[in-house]
């Protein structure tokens, strides 16, 4: 059985060829990749799927390519997930809480919520985090707060 590795994090320019030459310089084995193209414009979506023939070897291209520099950014390397049934959410805890104590607690401040780190953490969890404000922003906020 084959192991699949996620390689992130790509320019649009890189191709399977140029991957493949990664993999031969260094002495790695892959079965195949396959660069995630956008299928309206075939640009580069920015990551591909590498099939190793093992988990030894999956675990060698992930040691060399993940983290490693490419132009101006770092590449990342990990195990693929298997892939979800189309329309499938993906998993979380509790209704308004992420499984990581952390990451909620950085979404729910609206400072935090600003900050890169906190915009990613809204992705991950698959869309935006709803929250009340405060208090009235404007004055047609505060009218229609009377109202209701």
């Amino acid at each position: 059985m084959s192991s699949t590795v996620f390689l992130g994090n790509l320019p649009v320019w890189v191709t399977a060829d140029d991957i493949k030459a990664w993999l031969t310089a260094d002495n790695l084995v892959a079965d195949s990749v396959k660069v995630i193209r956008n299928p309206e414009t075939q640009e580069s979506k920015g990551f591909a799927f590498i099939e190793a023939p093992n988990d030894e070897e999956m675990n060698s291209i992930i040691r060399r390519f993940d983290r490693a520099p490419l132009e101006d950014r770092l590449l990342r390397a990990n195990p693929a997930q298997p892939p979800r049934p189309k329309g499938a959410t993906r998993p979380s805890g509790p209704i308004g809480h992420s499984a990581a104590p952390s990451s909620s607690a950085a979404v729910s401040s609206p400072s935090a919520a600003s900050a890169p780190g906190g915009e990613r953490d809204r992705n991950r969890r698959g869309g935006k985090k709803h929250r009340r404000p405060n208090g009235p922003q404007s004055a047609f906020a505060e009218e229609l707060a009377k109202a209701l």
